[in-house]
């Protein structure tokens, strides 16, 4: 991560919820044409993006003006040598702005290191949003080129898919061939407008009352002390940063999600409850599926999956991981972090396997959240001042990180190595100051709506009260988050900063 835009305009704010959004569904229902909705649709987007983004906005055109060209070219040539060229150009013209601004001063800092210079050039202001619409951009050439969907002869369209507001700034990564029709044939029902704000008011309240609360019982902590100064503090520290970033993004996507289903889109889920899970490997189906998707879709089946035996297997897995540490940061703890699950999940599937399976679910289960939040304690130290992106920790390098890790088995390095305190002021601040607040969070990361679901639904009564109490429930949470939000402002998403 290189910086965050504090201007760009987000879903939980009172300017998108008070005038951007009602402002565009007065508009775009009032047209009952789809192409003057595609328009308004269009032009509320732009201004979605060029409200942080007043310049790098015409990056984004252009990169997808020209692919726009290039899939034409691709899908009235049919010499497969031709195609392929044209292909490799898109991709080379789609990455180069991502390398330019995101890993050119990381690639030169980490050379000139390497050979002893003391020469450093700063981080690039990062466009917000860069990695996920130039995921989207490859993966409407790459269609394209596959076949999986006609090219789109309107670029005005295409600029719609890559510039759609709510999955253009922190996804989900919405592959074309997904929403190809719906561009041009969709319709929105009293059904899908009803879930979709229904689905809004949920993200808007896990984002405010959970998210956002997990980051200030982090700054609390961090007040008292730069690190963790005991085992419980270590684990604090750790687990509330899981919640935080799983409630923090999952929040997004339910927001992306509903308002895409308002405007007539399906996008897929995101997300599946992923600290249920027995397994890293299961953890990875369920945390962020549109990036594992576009990684197994576009970079791991290409290279040859695991068609071509174990070795090969490993090597493309560690391809795929190696890539998916570098698309979240130019910085070498996501690097670490990349690595950190590369070997996680060749000892599961390669080397462990058998002898997982004997062991009972719920030890798999525990031992699986303590190796998730391990590596998020890796993802959170990557160098950059929490007043500038309002994460985690800061460390100019890896001393904190190598203490934050020490810590969670109770020991420091610090003046020679012994063992940590038991508890330590932060840990006691949260604990009197938050009490029971944190369990409840890590019970809002099961999936308590499927559980009532299979309740309510067993009768038609059921479902009734079911359905009137889901929507009570949502209503008071819904403005519960908006007396929140107006007494204090929410906190930018994390993965504003990706």
């Amino acid at each position: 991560m290189i910086e965050v835009i504090w201007d760009t305009m987000v879903f939980s704010s009172t300017t998108f919820l008070f005038i951007f959004l009602p402002a565009l569904l007065l508009l775009y229902f009032c047209s009952r044409d789809l192409r003057w909705r595609n328009a308004i649709l269009l032009v509320f987007s732009l201004l979605f993006y060029a409200w942080g983004e007043p310049v790098w906005i015409f990056g984004m055109i252009a990169i997808t003006l020209i692919n726009y060209l290039l899939a034409l070219l691709i899908s009235r040539r049919r010499k497969k040598a031709l195609r392929k060229l044209l292909l490799v150009l898109s991709v080379i013209v789609s990455l180069s702005l991502l390398f330019w601004f995101k890993y050119s001063s990381f690639l030169y800092n980490s050379v000139a290191a390497l050979f002893g210079s003391a020469s450093r050039v700063p981080s690039k202001h990062l466009p917000v949003g860069i990695s996920f619409y130039t995921f989207q951009v490859l993966t409407y050439t790459v269609d394209v080129y596959r076949k999986k969907a006609k090219p789109q002869k309107n670029p005005l369209y295409t600029l719609l898919y890559i510039s759609c507001f709510p999955q253009l700034i922190a996804g989900p990564i919405v592959q074309y061939a997904d929403v190809a029709e719906a561009l041009t044939s969709r319709k929105t029902t009293a059904t899908d407008f009803l879930r979709g704000m229904q689905r809004i008011m949920l993200g808007l309240a896990k984002k405010i009352l959970l998210a956002d609360v997990c980051y200030r019982m982090l700054l609390d902590l961090l007040k008292i002390a730069a690190g963790p100064q005991s085992f419980l503090s270590a684990w604090t520290m750790a687990l509330l940063f899981s919640m935080r970033l799983y409630f923090d993004f999952s929040a997004y996507s339910d927001i992306a999600i509903g308002l895409g289903r308002i405007f007539g889109f399906r996008y897929l889920e995101n997300f599946d409850h992923p600290y249920i899970s027995k397994s890293i490997v299961e953890f990875w189906r369920r945390w962020h599926i549109s990036l594992s998707r576009f990684f197994r879709d576009y970079v791991y089946i290409p290279l040859g999956g695991n068609r071509r035996g174990t070795a090969r297997t490993i090597l493309n897995l560690a391809v795929v991981w190696v890539l998916t540490g570098l698309w979240h940061g130019a910085n070498w703890n996501f690097v670490i972090w990349g690595v950190y699950y590369f070997v996680l999940l060749v000892l599961e599937r390669f080397v462990l396997k058998n002898a997982l399976e004997k062991i009972p679910a719920w030890i798999r289960h525990v031992g699986s959240l303590i190796l998730i939040a391990v590596g998020w304690v890796i993802f959170a130290y990557d160098g950059v001042p929490i007043t500038d992106k309002q994460m985690l920790l800061y460390t100019p390098d890896f001393t904190a990180l190598g203490a934050h890790m020490l810590a969670l088995i109770g020991l420091s390095s610090d003046g020679g190595m012994h063992f940590l305190p038991l508890w330590d002021k932060g840990f006691l601040l949260i604990a009197k100051r938050y009490t029971v607040l944190p369990l409840l969070f890590m019970g809002c990361c099961l999936p308590l709506k499927d559980w009532l679901n299979r309740f309510f639904v067993k009768t038609e009564r059921r479902a009734f009260w079911g359905e009137l109490l889901g929507a009570l429930v949502l209503t008071a949470l819904f403005v519960v988050s908006l007396i929140f939000l107006i007494r204090q402002s929410s906190v930018p998403n994390i993965y504003y900063n990706f």
